[in-house]
């Protein structure tokens, strides 16, 4: 699993709103990554953010998680059993 799947957690702070915004909106741009989650608080001085970012991989499963789904060679989706 890549690096970038394996922390989805991203903290902000700036000590105006606008700022806040910018940075979020910056980090965006140079990771390539969309905000899932967001939220904002007022801490003493600072706008603070705690952000989870949208994760690059999916896996789908079963209810139970005994089944796994995969994508065939011919982008077909398709059941693994365990």
């Amino acid at each position: 699993m890549s690096d970038m799947n394996k922390h989805n957690l991203v903290y902000f702070e700036s000590p105006s709103m606008r700022g806040l915004y910018d940075r979020m909106a910056e980090w965006q741009q140079a990771n390539e990554r969309r905000l899932l989650s967001v939220s904002v608080q007022h801490d003493q001085d600072n706008y603070c953010c705690i952000a989870l970012t949208n994760p690059t991989e999916v896996v789908i499963t079963s209810a139970d998680g005994h089944n796994h789904a995969s994508v065939t060679r011919f982008g077909m989706l398709a059941v693994d059993a365990q």
